[in-house]
């Protein structure tokens, strides 16, 4: 359906809850101090009616939520990005290497599709996935533009820009909301909303609203911003894909979601890497906070006398020379010996590093456990692990989760770049074909490992040259693994001649690869 010319609030009233908490989490995964004192302090941060559920009150419980008159504490507050670290590890963990992406049309169309793809592709679904680490989720989608480029390429929206809208657990409309400019209270947003026509394809409708900060307002011409009066739309202020299903998809970061479960869409969105931590993370930093404060008054504090300062003249003040070696012709007050003595004193409080330390350890391991991640992945001390079995056992709930979020992400790139590739047949003439995609093994094994494995396989006359030689040299292709079976073959043959077929490994002829065979020399051949 066509957009409104009239909008509501924004965010939506009925999603108000789930944009909220995703400022909370933002604020969080930026770092931005200011946020979240904004958070925990205003009234932005929950809506007023659950004040009488206490919400209100435990969220300025916050470290982060207690508001004090001197701006030196104000300061002193120290912030650990540790929020931010882990939604960087969960995007590093599925794309840190490029995932591989083929179609079925032949060489042409591989060709096209790595020319698309080749644009910035992996960097772009990097970015998406750490920002859906934070939000819960995020949103790709298929745009085209002759201007910055002759094929049509993948775009990320943040969850936080979008009004999702489900059927069956599946996305089936989006709108998202883009503030393009601000003209005094006037704000401008370009809204674009995926849907599908009665056919099942996909159709985009585009809008430019002026309203408030929190309203949308009335519909205005896409000719009266400069970031909208390019966009040729028909009369109803559509655009047509021509292909079948949405030119945008959304990617759950993990489901479920614990918070929305009872939520009519937030039951469909995913969790964030910060959902539940909220707590430990503030704690964190009162932590850390702590420890600073302990490092500032442990400084070495001189308290002397007034009979120890110098009177530096009428009207500016007295001073205590360190460097002075001598003193003489103090007045020192009248009495006894012990009475008379200079008036100086050193003050340092012990830094209480050990238990901080402590502290900070056992919350940063709860908010990694919680978040779904080993502290080994993060470089947490711990028993160093030798091979790559220890590894992965020590890493085994980073591997978990990571298997979670890769699940989700195979699904959703599928599914845009199967869009991709059908929207740049229809408007660009391009091959087409079908799409798949692979994520690489993040675990592997070391040369050393490979070759053990081999070894074993090789005594146990369990695997001939060839499959030995792709084992250790995974990513090699079938004529660099020809060529190397030839040069252990010739090598062989060349150091002892009873043994040919062997190659490096100890195999008998039988193992050979196939083509291979020797002839009988025991009976006549024909």
């Amino acid at each position: 359906m066509p957009l409104p010319t009239i909008g509501g609030h924004w965010p939506p009233e009925d999603q108000a809850s789930i944009f909220a908490k995703m400022r909370e989490w933002q604020a969080w995964w930026s770092g931005d101090t200011d946020t979240l004192r904004d958070v925990y302090t205003g009234a932005q941060s929950v809506r007023p009616s659950l004040a009488k559920d206490g919400l209100i009150g435990a969220v300025k419980r916050f470290f982060w939520g207690r508001k004090n008159t001197d701006p030196r504490r104000q300061e002193s507050r120290l912030h650990i990005p540790l929020a931010g670290d882990i939604c960087q590890a969960s995007a590093d963990l599925l794309f840190s290497e490029p995932i591989t992406v083929t179609t079925d049309a032949g060489d042409e169309a591989q060709e096209r599709l790595d020319d698309m793809l080749d644009d910035g592709f992996h960097s772009t679904i990097a970015t998406s996935a750490e920002i859906g680490a934070a939000l819960g989720g995020t949103f790709l989608r298929v745009v085209w533009d002759s201007k910055i480029a002759d094929t049509p390429f993948i775009d990320v929206v943040d969850a936080d820009y979008a009004a999702p809208e489900f059927r069956w657990g599946r996305l089936v409309a989006a709108t998202f909301y883009f503030i393009i400019k601000t003209e005094g209270q006037s704000v401008y947003r370009h809204a674009e909303r995926h849907e599908l026509d009665e056919q099942g394809n996909g159709v985009i409708f585009h809008g430019l609203y002026q309203g408030t900060a929190s309203e949308l307002g009335r519909i205005v011409p896409l000719a009266d911003a400069d970031a909208t009066k390019g966009i040729q739309v028909d009369e109803d202020g559509k655009i047509d894909t021509g292909t079948p299903g949405l030119a945008a998809v959304y990617v759950p970061n993990v489901t479920p979601s614990r918070g929305w479960r009872k939520h009519p869409i937030g039951r469909h969105l995913g969790r964030s890497d910060l959902d539940g931590v909220e707590g430990l993370l503030d704690s964190l930093d009162e932590t850390y906070s702590s420890w600073m404060r302990d490092i500032r008054l442990g400084k070495a504090r001189i308290l002397a006398g007034a009979t120890a300062l110098e009177d530096n003249g009428p009207g500016r003040g007295a001073t205590f020379d360190l460097d002075r070696e001598v003193y003489e012709s103090l007045n020192t007050t009248p009495g006894s010996a012990k009475d008379s003595k200079l008036e100086i004193e050193t003050v340092q409080f012990a830094i209480r590093y050990a238990e901080h330390q402590q502290t900070a350890q056992e919350l940063t391991r709860n908010i990694l456990r919680s978040a779904g991640y080993s502290p080994q992945t993060f470089g947490e001390q711990g028993e160093i692990a030798t091979t790559a079995t220890e590894v992965s056992a020590r890493d085994r709930r980073t591997t978990l989760t990571k298997g979670r979020k890769e699940r989700h992400w195979k699904r959703s790139i599928r599914q845009i770049l199967q869009k991709l590739i059908d929207v740049d047949q229809a408007l660009f003439n391009g091959p087409g074909g079908t799409v798949s995609v692979e994520f690489p093994d993040g675990q592997q094994d070391s040369q050393l490992q490979l070759a053990q494995t081999a070894q074993a396989l090789s005594a146990a006359q369990a695997a001939s040259t060839r499959t030995l030689v792709q084992m250790v040299h995974p990513d090699w292709d079938e004529a660099a693994v020809d060529e190397e079976v030839g040069r252990i073959k010739d090598g062989s043959s060349m150091s002892d001649p009873d043994r040919v077929g062997y190659g490096g490994f100890g195999l008998s002829n039988q193992f050979e690869t196939e083509g291979d065979e020797e002839d009988d020399d025991d009976g006549p051949t024909e």
